[in-house]
């Protein structure tokens, strides 16, 4: 076994959270930090022109390629569930949207009896590193590492697609990021200059001179090891060959939702029973690991239009494909500056709820999935998921071997609630479609069609059209010591081995109400500083 020696702090993961957790823990010259990474560089091309994750989502190059088992709620289907395997993770790959998501989620999570993660308390985490192409204010910041700029294109179709949804009663407003998201807007995002932001553009290269830091690459973390009750080194493969990196400071678990639950089950914490069928010695009984799995189902109603641009249209013409990548070589701008989406909206999919429980995502193109080609005629497609889902799965590790991958079950559709919001999501859809602002472009519902109306065929219609957005959270969740299923107590720390933390979207007790990648940034913010309070004490 290769001795990496000894690290005041080891983290696994160098996705979005730890990719800043390296940089703000690096940044004491006096402690040592390794960073370890199960993916590879980030030199490829299509990890940073931000159409690119057309080409990296479904590719081994970009992607880890897990797929859920048969999901009974989406008759039986098992799912792509794409994963970033590269340096910046899922960043790398993502649809660089820009979220935060709305002040009641973290109130929410306060409520749960979390101190500290009320949105008044995390609002200075976000700011902390946020770098806003607008000028300051309250609500936003400058001179940060995350960088947050507006679109550089726009589509008619898609100004029409809001204009639709006002007059559908979704009002129009300029800012998704104030703590109340409700209405439409263009999507902001994390570009610079038309070029992909990821956490390791902004985060990690930055830090990567820093002789106290050493980042791995291509490495299987297969468990942490434990002495007298502390994380006291990190068991891991390295081009076949086992290695172990001894610990003296606090190890961090930053391998994402579906990563980091194998690894404490590997470790010997998690459900007992389940560990033991694995022939893993049970170090702590955490029934919580893996489990309160959430994620956001999308549903992709795609519409044929006639007499407007879109994307499919114009990558089908060749002079107008050329002219895509002159536009981006000299100017850095057109459709391959594009995020997958543009325009977004935020609704009540009935009165019942307070706050919107609704994410519209309006794209300009339409494709059967995510790494195919586009459809050969003019279409949008208006993507709609549940914000706040009540079904719950799991992440869990299958076997002993770090090699195989883990076993995903999303659940989506599986509570009578989720049921009737997908039910509403398409309803509310087609009132947008249906409103004068689009009739000139003569919309004609392809998916799921114009012949599907009652009840029970718009849930099968949910079932066929239904996949990950891919917004994994919630196993190996925050909560107070009162919840037997709470994994982590509210500074992030694993109950039952001390020196060990996780800190990514698995730390969320709920989901937030928008796109995920944001708000991680800021649990990984908050919880840098927290180890470096905790170690001062």
């Amino acid at each position: 076994m290769e001795d990496f020696g000894s690290w005041d702090d080891v983290i696994v993961g160098a996705g979005s959270a730890g990719c800043l957790l390296a940089n703000r823990l690096s940044a004491d010259p006096n402690r040592r930090v390794l960073l370890l990474e199960a993916g590879g560089r980030d030199n490829w091309i299509w990890f940073h022109i931000p159409v690119g994750y057309l080409f990296a989502i479904g590719n081994p190059r970009a992607d880890w390629l897990y797929a859920t088992g048969p999901v009974p709620g989406l008759g039986g289907r098992a799912l792509p569930y794409p994963r970033g395997r590269v340096l910046g993770g899922s960043s790398a790959i993502n649809a660089m949207i820009y979220m935060r998501g709305q002040a009641a989620d973290y109130d929410g999570w306060r409520q749960l009896g979390l101190a500290g993660w009320a949105w008044d308390d995390v609002l200075p985490y976000f700011l902390k590193h946020e770098d806003h192409a607008e000028p300051p204010n309250a609500l936003h910041a400058t001179g940060g590492e995350w960088r947050v700029e507006n679109p550089r294109v726009r589509w008619r179709l898609l100004d029409a697609v809001r204009e639709a949804a006002e007059a559908a009663g979704i009002r129009r407003i300029a800012d998704f990021n104030t703590g109340d998201n409700e209405g439409s807007s263009y999507f902001q995002v994390n570009q610079r200059r038309g070029r992909r932001v990821s956490a390791a553009r902004a985060f990690l290269k930055p830090a990567l001179g820093r002789p106290n830091l050493r980042v791995e690459t291509g490495v299987e973390v297969d468990r942490v090891e434990a002495t007298d009750g502390r994380a006291s080194a990190v068991l891991f493969r390295r081009g076949g060959s086992p290695c172990r990196a001894a610990v003296t400071g606090e190890v961090v678990l930053s391998a994402g939702a579906v990563g980091s639950p194998p690894i404490l089950e590997r470790s010997g914490i998690g459900d007992g029973e389940r560990l033991r069928d694995l022939g893993i010695a049970v170090a702590h009984h955490a029934p919580g690991v893996g489990a309160n799995l959430q994620d956001h189902l999308q549903i992709r109603p795609v519409y044929k239009v006639t007499g407007v641009r879109s994307l499919n249209t114009d990558y089908a013409n060749l002079a107008r494909r050329a002219w895509m990548g002159i536009d981006y070589a000299l100017f850095r701008n057109g459709p391959l500056t594009m995020a997958p989406s543009q325009v977004g909206a935020f609704a009540r999919s009935s009165p019942d709820y307070a706050t919107a429980n609704l994410q519209f995502h309006f794209q300009p193109l339409s494709l059967d999935k995510w790494g195919d080609g586009l459809h050969r005629f003019g279409a949008f497609t208006a993507s709609v998921c549940n914000l706040r889902p009540s079904s719950r799965g799991s992440v869990h590790a299958a076997s002993a071997d770090p090699a195989v991958p883990p076993d995903i079950a999303p659940n989506y559709l599986d509570t009578e609630e989720d049921r009737r919001v997908a039910v509403d999501a398409l309803r509310l859809t087609r009132r947008i479609v249906a409103q004068a602002p689009l009739a000139p472009y003569r919309p004609e519902e392809y998916l799921p069609g114009p012949l599907v109306e009652s009840e029970a065929d718009l849930l099968d219609a949910a079932a066929r059209l239904g996949t990950t957005i891919f917004h994994p959270a919630g196993t190996a969740a925050m909560g107070p010591e009162t919840d037997r299923m709470a994994v982590l107590d509210g500074r992030l720390r694993v109950r039952g081995l001390r020196g060990l933390r996780v800190i990514d979207a698995s730390a969320m007790p709920r989901i937030t109400s928008g796109n995920t990648n944001s708000p991680t940034i800021m649990i990984a913010e908050k919880g840098a500083a927290m180890m470096i309070e905790d170690r001062r004490r």
